[in-house]
């Protein structure tokens, strides 16, 4: 034995664990739409949860990775703690799932041919081969996620064979002999060993492999390995627990507890049957049969599928538990956008496609609060109302309270992408909440407006009231195709906001002429005239939001416009696109229309006053 045979040992384990790590991020990147669907429609149905739970981790290759996501969606109050019990023991056993995989160790060269293309010295150089071509030479959607996905592959299997190479060196020094007799002698020692492995490392998949690693010595023992497998149960639902435990609600920690509770009758009840087997002699058969990759993926696998069929009918008795170890959060009054802001939970960094959704939600609740209160203050300017300034003033602390923690998480979750797709939606997204948050700003500002004509006891006057009712049904008709825009992803409703958006800009120029001649006649006084050259703006700069809400998700879904989102606007300003000249012409010819009538409307009545005079 050489410090060279140590070097190779833990350079192999190291390699594996990183591909292990790559590979793991890449399914769940690619896979996260996929799974965002899958775990919001768990039903209340055990089996389908179980079902579920398994059927995720055995794709996202980490049972960690499930329950901590399943503790953020019982913390957002998508699911419910009694909903996430089945998943928490379907992700104990879709872990085992890798296992079966690194058994492809034991293929050897007496393999028929088909397997021999399946021995890990042949596919991982072929996986590192297609998986470098993915990343560096293919440019379709998942092209990146799938060549991590592959180049994980080959780097686990590449560090799995240098593991093996160095354990058959260091096999003959008898090390491996001592330390697995000495394992089989103390089960208790084999217990505590896993466990200390699988909380060193967090991932009970890695902890297995290393094992079936070692298992190439041909030194391993069902006698020394079984206590060891289920000692990796415990590390492994701690380190979840304690993920699952910081900075959580109540509900997020009771996922932790109902997992370490299930894995600790896991091992109970595995230790003690094993335990009356042997005393009554029915493992004389494989106690001390070797055991090598594939029958230790086999023991692990039994292992869970027997105590998930045993202990899931017990789950309600450990959710019971869950509820007096871990007592309910404070009663305090809590924001109405409570549960939308809990959504905002770090533990769906590892699944993008879930804390985009978090996101979306969140700015979703922004447009429609900041829409609520443009309609309510420009009411205001026709019946002031103190109780409606308060509401608008509540809601946009709200407002300010949602973007200040949208643009922090934003920010974190930005370290955790890697697709393009998803890049492309959270610059989307990072534009849009801050125009969201200036909506509710303008609205404030036109309710203080009206709060400034109340408290001088100025009116607006009639032709003033009537253009602005007409500046209203055009704002209305913007903010409808910018929610559709938003909210679906619509091009099309994108397209139609900016022929409405430049009329909103030639209405307000001929409206402040035509109040400039208001003033001159002395038919509206300064004070009034004042103010209303203010909302004008402000309706301007509302209608100016929306049409960057369009170009951001026309951006998102045409990538390769990237920063000239604002030339493709000017570009359609320009007049060299039918469409919008069209839509244009339309909605200015209609809407001036409505404005000369409202002038010849006012004319006759004065007409009427004078005449009748």
């Amino acid at each position: 034995m050489s410090i060279f045979d140590i070097l190779t040992l833990f350079g192999g384990l190291a390699m594996f664990l990183y591909g292990m790590r790559l590979m793991g991020n890449g399914l769940k990147e690619s896979s996260s739409g996929t799974l965002k669907v899958a775990m919001e429609h768990v039903t209340n149905n055990m089996f389908k949860a179980f079902m579920l739970g398994m059927l995720v981790t055995a794709i996202i290759q980490s049972s960690t990775a499930t329950i901590v996501i399943t503790s953020g969606l019982v913390a957002a109050g998508i699911i419910t703690l009694k909903q996430s019990l089945g998943i928490i023991v379907g992700a104990n056993v879709g872990t085992t799932i890798t296992g079966q995989i690194i058994r492809l160790l034991d293929i050897d060269s007496s393999s028929g041919a088909w397997l021999q293309l399946f021995k890990p010295s042949t596919l991982a150089p072929i996986a590192l081969i297609i998986g470098i071509i993915m990343i560096m030479g293919m440019k379709f959607k998942h092209s990146k996620s799938v060549g991590n996905i592959l180049m994980g592959f080959g780097i686990l299997f590449s560090g799995l064979m240098n593991m093996t190479s160095a354990v058959e060196t260091l096999n003959e020094t008898g090390i491996f002999e001592s330390l697995f007799s000495s394992l089989g002698s103390n089960p208790v020692i084999g217990y505590l060993t896993g466990a200390t492995v699988a909380f060193i490392l967090q991932s009970s998949s890695a902890t297995i492999g290393i094992l079936q690693a070692f298992s190439q010595s041909g030194k391993l023992l069902f006698s020394s390995i079984y206590a060891v497998i289920v000692g990796v149960y415990l590390g492994d639902c701690v380190t979840t627990a304690i993920v699952c435990w910081i900075g959580a609600k109540a509900e997020a920690r009771r996922v932790g507890i109902v997992n370490i509770v299930y894995n600790l009758c896991k091992s109970a009840l595995v230790l003690s049957v094993v335990g009356i087997l042997k005393s009554i002699g029915m493992l004389d058969g494989i106690w001390n049969s070797v055991a090598n990759t594939g029958f230790i993926a086999d023991t692990n696998t039994i292992f869970n599928l027997v105590c998930a069929a045993v202990l899931l009918p017990f789950m309600p008795a450990f959710e019971k538990l869950s509820l007096k170890l871990v007592k309910d959060d404070e009663v305090k009054e809590e924001n109405k956008y409570a549960d939308k802001l809990d959504a905002l939970n770090p533990a769906f960094f590892s699944t993008p496609a879930l804390a985009l959704k978090s996101c979306y939600e969140l700015l979703l609740a922004m447009f429609y609060a900041s829409r609520d209160n443009i309609e309510k203050s420009l009411k205001l300017l026709r019946t002031y109302d103190e109780s409606v300034v308060e509401e608008i003033e509540e809601e946009e602390q709200n407002i300010d309270l949602m973007a200040d923690r949208l643009a922090s998480y934003l920010g974190s979750l930005s370290g955790n992408l890697q697709m393009d797709s998803h890049l492309l939606i959270l610059n989307q997204y990072y534009k849009v909440v801050t125009e969201f948050e200036r909506l509710s700003d303008y609205a404030v500002n036109i309710s203080e407006v009206a709060q400034d004509l109340e408290k001088k006891d100025v009116h607006l006057s009639s032709l003033a009231l009537s253009e602005l009712d007409l500046l209203d049904d055009i704002l209305a008709k913007i903010l409808d195709h910018t929610e559709e825009t938003f909210k679906k992803r619509d091009v099309d409703h994108a397209y139609e906001i900016e022929p409405l958006e430049e009329v909103v800009d030639d209405l307000t120029a001929e409206m402040k002429k035509n109040h400039m001649m208001r003033l001159q006649r002395g038919e509206c006084s300064v004070y009034a005239g004042t103010d209303f050259m203010d909302i004008l703006a402000y309706i301007e700069r509302i209608s100016d939001i929306c049409s960057d809400v369009g170009a951001a998700v026309v951006a998102r879904v045409n990538p390769d416009l990237g920063d000239l989102a604002h030339d493709y606007i000017q570009y359609l300003h320009s007049g060299n696109d039918q469409r919008f000249n069209l839509a244009y012409a339309n909605a200015k010819d209609y809407y001036f229309g409505k404005l000369e009538q409202i002038s010849s409307d006012e004319i006759e009545e004065q007409e009427i006053v004078l005449h009748t005079g």
